[in-house]
């Protein structure tokens, strides 16, 4: 790919497919927007909606595999835009990667701020004195996010050793809560499965179970985490999408199979549809207090491994990013400890951002809740350039791991997807809308793409023309590890 080799491999292909079914987190992303999906749509959205919408990413993650496969480093999205694109290779990189970085900050910061909340829920719980503040959740957030860096500044071995045990914690937690869910109460409530809801407060139906789908297209982001580990995986070509590709299929079935059970456990619907945290509170009605705070200490470890795995995909991409001079201080964010083989400059950076956004909630919930909604967007939208311009090309040259003569059919149900999902995610989510309640996604997004675009035109177009090269291989061969 043109770059000396300064990160070491010690992925295996199972760590590669950790840290991308870590992000994907079924637990977390079903915890934090299950009560959402309740009033938009109800069960038969939250189900059915979960196998369709998984069905879309998994073309998603093909197309983006292939690509993976071609193009295996830490730039991943940017990287491959600025190859793939016919003309104009600078812009698409910038704009690529401007989007991705922003949309994996915004995880981060949503994340770790969700699994503060779930803290707090849980000490609440606990000793019922307690009275959670905003002021509590982002000092509670920024600790998170201090241990999570401390973690990532260690070696590529600790960091995949944490995603391992991850894997396992996700696993086995989902069937100590769904074990628990089917066997503890007396009797469930299948008929719930075809319920449809719509308390959004628009009149129309379909739109309120539309805005449902988004429960899962929430939960299905961050699986290019495995792309951006690419430098550290051995056999990247091949590692690198099977693990964007196993980490969405194992996550849409264990995902399911979760749903279901928080489903057909649901006592009164209007009860826990209404409470602070639904899924919670069908915890509490179903399994009774203790059984219930046993099971969010589950939640809550799902959710403090999410948010590393996430601050680890976002530093391998704010490393690669700054090794082509594409951000301010970019000869800081591409350095390499020497003793540790891991860019821990960009480690500080990738949780000093998070900070920045999770900060406005100190005074406003609504505040916090503009700056992260660019989140899934940008992600997304960083998803949509590669694949969108792998599908112009006729000549594309396939890694070993590729979809043959479905690869442009694949690519192009995969870039209407996310222009369909980006739609909703942009549109009002209720109604009436107030400044509480006004969906904050596309003025977020607008304000990323003005400043990439006055910063394009100011200084970056002329000094930033996408991906480099540091010479022929034998002179980048004779570069590595230096």
């Amino acid at each position: 790919m043109g770059y000396p080799r300064k990160l070491t491999r010690r992925f295996r292909a199972f760590d590669n497919f950790a840290i991308s079914f870590t992000i994907i987190n079924i637990i977390s992303g079903i915890f934090s927007s299950f009560g959402f999906g309740m009033n938009a749509g109800g069960p038969r959205i939250l189900i059915f909606g979960w196998i369709g919408v998984s069905i879309m990413v998994l073309f998603v993650g093909a197309a983006m595999g292939e690509i993976a496969s071609a193009y295996p480093t830490s730039g991943a999205l940017y990287f491959s835009a600025g190859k793939l694109a016919k003309r104009h290779q600078g812009a698409w990189s910038w704009y690529t990667g401007w989007l991705n970085f922003v949309g994996q900050v915004g995880g981060t910061a949503a994340t770790n701020f969700a699994a503060a909340t779930f803290i707090q829920a849980f000490i609440a719980m606990q000793w019922p004195s307690y009275e959670p503040t905003a002021q509590q959740t982002v000092g509670i957030t920024a600790a998170i996010l201090l241990l999570q860096a401390l973690a990532n500044t260690y070696t590529v071995r600790l960091v995949a050793l944490v995603n391992r045990i991850s894997v396992w914690w996700l696993l086995i937690g989902m069937v100590v809560i769904v074990s628990a869910l089917a066997l503890v109460p007396d009797h469930h409530q299948p008929s719930f499965a075809m319920h449809f809801v719509n308390n959004t407060g628009f009149t129309h139906a379909i739109y309120g179970g539309m805005l449902g789908l988004l429960v899962t297209s929430w939960t299905f982001t961050g699986f290019d985490g495995s792309f951006h580990m690419s430098e550290e995986t051995v056999k990247a070509t091949v590692n690198a999408p099977r693990g964007i590709m196993r980490a969405i299929t194992y996550s849409a079935i264990t995902g399911l199979i979760l749903m279901l059970a928080l489903v057909y456990a649901i006592r009164d619907y209007g009860h826990a549809a209404s409470a602070e945290a639904p899924p919670v509170q069908i915890l509490v009605d179903a399994l009774g207090q203790s059984t219930a705070k046993f099971l969010l200490l589950i939640v809550i470890g799902a959710m403090l491994f999410c948010g590393l795995a996430n601050m680890t995909s976002n530093t391998r991409q704010i490393f690669a990013f700054s090794r082509d001079g594409a951000m301010p201080g970019s000869r800081w964010w591409h350095s390499v400890s020497a003793r540790t083989r891991t860019p821990v400059k960009a480690v500080w950076l990738a949780a000093a951002c998070p900070l920045v956004l999770v900060l406005p909630g100190w005074w406003s919930h609504t505040a916090f809740t503009a700056v992260v909604s660019v989140n899934v967007v940008g992600l997304f939208l960083a998803y949509a350039v590669p694949i969108f311009l792998r599908l112009r090309l006729d000549d594309f040259q396939a890694g070993p791991w590729n979809l043959g003569r479905y690869g442009k059919p694949v690519a192009a149900v995969a870039v209407a997807w996310i222009l369909i999902s980006n739609v909703l995610f942009m549109l009002p989510q209720a109604s009436p809308i107030t400044p509480a309640s006004f969906n904050y996604a596309p003025i977020a997004l607008a304000v990323v793409l003005v400043i990439a675009t006055v910063w394009w035109f100011a200084t970056a177009r002329r000094r930033f023309q996408g991906p480099v090269s540091y010479g022929r291989p034998d002179e980048v061969a004779a570069m590595d590890l230096i």
